[in-house]
């Protein structure tokens, strides 16, 4: 239980930071004095994108698996960058374009694989050595 509480709140961090990293790439339609001087909107957006990420991409996975599978897993980037347009939707003072969303779920999805492959090491690590 606390291994999977320390990655979520891994996640929730780096899933933070880079969405701070593409508004200052992509932009949200906010003047940048209005978002770059709240860390807490950033963490809450991160949360929130933890939390539907979570909960709502596993359901959104199963639904759209007919397109998935007709673009050969291409369909996947699309949906990212939805769970990344619900997620800002939902985050109070931040919204993007949809197309902004996509290229977000990108950055996001690197940044996730790049989390997963590091604590999955960590943890291989951890059972070798017991």
């Amino acid at each position: 239980m606390k291994r999977q509480l320390f990655t979520f709140v891994i996640r929730w961090v780096l899933n933070s930071f880079g969405l701070w990293v593409a508004v200052r790439i992509f932009g949200t339609g906010y003047s940048n004095e209005q978002i770059s001087n709240s860390i807490s909107v950033f963490l809450v957006a991160g949360l929130i994108f933890s939390i539907v990420n979570a909960i709502l991409k596993p359901i959104v996975i199963i639904l759209s698996l007919p397109a998935i599978l007709i673009t050969l897993g291409l369909f996947t980037v699309i949906v990212n960058g939805f769970m990344v347009y619900i997620s800002l939707k939902l985050a109070p003072g931040m919204h993007m374009t949809f197309l902004n969303s996509v290229l977000t779920g990108l950055v996001l999805s690197l940044v996730n694989y790049i989390v997963s492959s590091a604590l999955e090491l960590e943890y291989g690590r951890t059972r070798e050595e017991k």
